[in-house]
């Protein structure tokens, strides 16, 4: 290793940006509430990127056993992979930039497709919500209290026995009409699926697979049993097409009931108190091998399994999927969270790290149990980690059975108005986060953002007190700080950047402590950036109004902005059914340029109501396609109420440009 070279990526995994100095391995494991240093952890993504003081460069070994990675925790001079099984089978990338190798990765993995709009929306989740009384009764106070929400997640108590694919008829005796009555709240629905099936007698799912030989194996053909939540269970294999395509049959009933998504979890897969055998046979699609090479891509195949059964059975829709467990590739099928968190705030700042590195690592739909899963949150902790999670891709607040109450409304008046701040801003901020999650199907780009991507020569940026930065999307700079801080020390790199709260202009290369009080979470704003807005919605079942507010930052450099919009449930985007408008500044000729339109997608917004930040105070008018237009003054509620220029547009297809 070189004296000032630097480790970034592989996924889901404990410790700093920087993973210099400290040695990996990848075997997916069940680890409820795990330590800070836990290791290894649910899922496998076996690619990193090395940061030298001149180059960039990925490495990505396609190795799907138990490998190692060392960054020098042995010795200082040298770093070093190693695979327990199977071929040292790997790949360099080289470029010049840390976002080509990103792309360059996920165009080797796969890249994601575009999700559900409603997936990009706030969720609420508990180990469990029952019974289904309790559900609507949740559903309803959502929407009494204004505060916006799209998915209700259901976890095990919902199964009959815990087993899968059923419904406890005493806790729900009408799954369909109560779905009904969710879709007429503007509710999406989300169950929980395990792999694990129950060796029962009578049993559907059991007595099929069995029938027809779908199960993991012994060398000697019987059938393997682990212990789980239903008791004794068999295991689908996952590595058999045949076997896949049962799997995602299984789903039918659910989708007919009006089930919109699925939760793959204890996929590492977890057996309580045993270590499944190494001998186990899988198919490997074609390929057989045993359970040392198929352990850490059981998860994967599962999360594939149900995708595809999905996506068959939803009509055109997209499926949504999460999972926990995984391997390189996961994002053509499914999101990921980080597992079984704790809360607190050391955790709050890890799961930063985490979901910036799956991002590193080609994954960019990737969340934590927001206020972690295993223990209480306080209620500034909860107000805390709702604000700053309203800026990173998966947005869902989860919390075990037998603690306190984790809804927006259970702390108080106090933290329940900040948590309604941040989630209406996630709301309106939807066309900005649905256009990132665009350029991510296009190239790789995660949604949330290391500041190493665009940063890496930096140092500063690998420091302790600043590696919980990230970026939210091209243009926010999100300064993650503690639920006990009210000043937060924050690094901006390079170039000028505008306070998101109050529209204050910083110089970059720059520290300073910024208010953070509960209610003002640190975000600043690159320069040259657009962050295209719309009118508050409590779900994306609703309509927003017919104007786009489009926000725009001064910058003495040039810059663009893909905006992008689509139906947001079907795949006609597959077939040219879009809308995409490249946006550019271009500070040496004084102009803001929209070009024409790309697509056959008609846009929702009729109107651009363009607000301008960080140009001349004393500008009082602009051209339009050449034509002279005045500027009005207006009182715009951004995060607080401030006077800012706006200039209203039609929203035309051909190329708008504003000069000024």
């Amino acid at each position: 290793m070189l004296p000032n070279e630097k480790f970034i990526g592989l996924g889901e995994k404990t410790g700093g940006l920087n993973r210099r100095g400290s040695g990996y391995s990848h075997w997916n494991a069940d680890v409820p509430g795990y330590i800070l240093s836990a290791d290894p952890l649910y899922s496998t993504i076996p690619f990193y990127i090395g940061i030298h003081d001149t180059l960039v460069y990925g490495v990505f070994l396609d190795n799907s056993s138990k490998t190692h990675f060392n960054f020098g925790a042995s010795q200082e001079r040298f770093s070093s992979f190693a695979t327990e099984n199977g071929d040292m089978n790997y790949f360099l990338i080289y470029h010049s930039s840390i976002a080509s190798i990103i792309s360059s990765y996920t165009w080797l993995t796969g890249r994601m497709p575009m999700p559900p709009l409603w997936s990009l929306g706030f969720q609420q989740c508990r180990w469990s919500y029952y019974p289904q009384s309790e559900v609507l009764t949740l559903a309803q106070t959502f929407r009494d209290k204004n505060i916006p929400c799209d998915v209700i997640w259901f976890d095990i108590h919902y199964m009959e026995r815990y087993k899968v694919f059923t419904w406890d008829t005493d806790r729900f005796p009408d799954p369909k009409g109560m779905l009904t009555k969710m879709d007429q709240l503007g509710f999406k629905n989300v169950v929980i699926i395990d792999p694990g099936i129950k060796v029962e007698k009578d049993y559907p799912a059991y007595e099929d697979g069995l029938q027809k030989n779908h199960f993991i194996k012994y060398p000697d053909g019987t059938v393997y049993s682990g212990q789980v939540w239903p008791g004794w269970c068999t295991f689908t294999d996952y590595t058999s097409p045949q076997a896949r395509i049962w799997w995602g049959d299984l789903f039918k009933e659910h989708v007919d009931e009006g089930i919109d998504g699925f939760w793959c979890d204890m996929n590492e897969f977890a057996t309580w108190g045993q270590k499944a055998p190494n001998n186990l046979q899988f198919a490997g699609d074609g390929y057989p091998i045993t359970h040392k090479m198929a352990h850490n891509i059981y998860g994967l195949q599962m999360a594939r399994a149900t995708y595809d059964g999905a996506k068959k059975l939803l009509n055109g829709r997209r499926p949504f999927v999460l999972t926990r467990a995984g391997y390189s590739g996961l994002q053509r099928y499914t999101a990921i969270w980080t597992g079984d968190n704790v809360g607190s705030d050391d955790h709050m700042l890890l799961a930063v790290r985490m979901v910036s590195a799956l991002g590193v690592s080609g994954v960019a739909f990737a969340g934590a149990d927001v206020s972690g899963f295993v223990t209480d949150a306080t209620p500034e902790l909860y107000a805390r980690w709702m604000s700053m999670a309203a800026f990173s891709p998966f947005y869902r607040s989860h919390k075990a059975y037998g603690l306190r109450d984790s809804e927006p409304w259970s702390y108080g008046e106090d933290i329940e108005q900040i948590v309604r701040k941040y989630v209406q801003l996630r709301y309106r901020m939807l066309p900005y986060l649905y256009s990132s999650f665009y350029t991510a199907t296009q190239t790789g780009m995660p949604v949330q953002r290391t500041l190493a991507i665009d940063y890496p020569m930096d140092e500063k940026i690998y420091y302790g007190e600043y590696e919980n930065e990230f970026m939210s999307g091209p243009a926010l700079l999100v300064a993650a700080c503690r639920s006990t801080a009210r000043a937060a020390n924050v690094y901006l790199p390079k170039g000028n950047w505008y306070d998101f709260n109050t529209d204050k202009k910083y110089a970059g290369n720059t520290q300073f402590y910024s208010d953070a009080a509960l209610d003002k979470l640190p975000v600043f704003v690159k320069e040259g950036s657009f962050i295209p807005m719309q009118s508050l919605i409590q779900t994306t079942v609703q309509k927003p109004t017919d104007t786009l507010v489009l926000h725009v930052y001064y910058s003495s450099i040039d810059n663009q902005f893909t905006y992008y919009e689509d139906a947001g449930d079907r795949y006609d985007y597959q077939s040219g059914g879009y809308y995409k408008r490249m946006m550019s500044i271009r500070p040496g000729s004084k102009q803001i340029i929209l070009d024409k339109t790309e697509g056959s997608y008609a846009s929702h917004f009729r109107h651009i109501k363009m607000i301008l930040h960080g140009f001349d105070p004393l500008m009082n008018e602009v051209t339009v396609n050449g034509s002279s237009t005045k500027i009005a003054m207006q009182n715009i509620e951004l995060m607080q109420q401030m006077k800012l220029p706006v200039v209203h547009l039609q929203n035309r297809n051909e190329q708008i440009t504003i000069g000024w």
